[in-house]
């Protein structure tokens, strides 16, 4: 039987959480193995999550059922409970997270959450990290403050990484996320074998690149979503039979990602959000203030922000982005049900 000291502070360090010699020996370890340029695997590299919403969780999911040790973090805690059945462990605050991880992911929905959970001097997560730590944040947010992240994470000597993605719930479920990175190329393809879990990665440059390259993508969805409904409600006012006029045309010109994600959801008011229109609101906002910097003027861009502010405007902010049926429905005094 062990000698009852070694007994004693065991439960002190079970009951406190405070993690024992053999904890800081494996991080050593695999500092040792990052330096060294071992691959990253479940067996090297442990991993924090900061974000389990609609898009988080499953991402997350894909890394626990790979085998990685998770940490996470929500400030809704029930939202974090699945991942924590799936055998993910709870941290208190982004800062305890990161003392426990190689590499930090967030995805949470505005900039000034992602400055919180990362910078906070108090309890954000760049506070925990240790040297040689990477930050990925997969929110999609303002490039300025990707920069802003990089710099805090090199004074630290660790890294950090702008890596927003596009694909909705569906592509968070399947695993087929298109994955925008910006940053340190070398770290990028590091983290590859953790991205292949979540999608495909596509290296877009230095930091805030990532996130310039989701607004790109952001402005595209936006003008494609409008064209959508629109056709949508033009068949209808036709007389078209909407459900065989969406499958003719899926395979023509007109075929798109936003029809094969939001088609049969529209005609089945089925408005549960994938990616929320607050959220898509957010993004839009950002892609006109960089516009204003860029002294670009993309009408279609500012057209379907107003038609999202619309949304807003009648409390349907949580919705999914496919309610924008819902305003032109209003525009044109129509209803598909009708």
């Amino acid at each position: 039987m062990p000698p009852l000291p070694f007994l004693l502070r065991s439960l002190y360090r079970y009951y406190y959480q405070i993690p024992s010699p053999h904890f800081y020996f494996l991080h050593r370890t695999m500092a040792a193995s990052a330096a060294a340029g071992e691959p990253i695997s479940p067996s090297n590299t442990r991993l924090g999550w900061i974000g389990t919403g609609v898009m988080g969780r499953s991402m997350c999911a894909h890394l626990i059922n790979a085998g990685y040790t998770l940490t996470v973090f929500n400030r809704t805690l029930s939202k974090a409970q699945p991942l924590v059945d799936m055998g993910a462990s709870l941290a208190q605050t982004p800062r305890e997270l990161a003392s426990r991880s190689d590499v930090v992911f967030s995805i949470v929905g505005y900039p000034s959450d992602v400055r919180q959970v990362l910078l906070d001097p108090t309890d954000g997560a760049l506070s925990g990290l240790r040297p040689g730590g990477i930050l990925v944040d997969m929110t999609t947010s303002e490039p300025s403050l990707a920069v802003e992240i990089s710099a805090a994470a090199s004074s630290k000597n660790c890294s950090s990484i702008d890596a927003p993605v596009s694909g909705g719930d569906r592509g968070a479920k399947t695993g087929t996320l298109a994955i925008f990175a910006g940053g340190d190329e070398a770290v990028v393809n590091r983290l590859n074998p953790i991205f292949s879990l979540m999608g495909k990665v596509n290296y877009m440059g230095p930091s805030g690149k990532g996130q310039f390259a989701k607004l790109a993508n952001q402005i595209t969805i936006a003008s494609t979503m409008v064209g959508l409904v629109e056709g949508i409600v033009y068949a209808h006012k036709a007389g078209l039979n909407v459900p065989s006029f969406l499958d003719a045309i899926s395979t023509g010109a007109a075929g798109s990602k936003s029809l094969d994600l939001y088609g049969s959801r529209i005609l089945k008011r089925d408005f549960d959000p994938g990616f929320f229109v607050n959220h898509f609101v957010k993004d839009l906002g950002i892609c006109l203030k960089e516009c204003q910097n860029m002294g670009l003027a993309l009408p279609g861009l500012a057209l379907a922000q107003q038609l999202y502010l619309s949304l807003k405007a009648h409390g349907e902010g949580n919705l999914g982005t496919q309610a924008l049926i819902l305003a032109l429905e209003r525009l044109n005094n129509v209803t598909l049900d009708s």
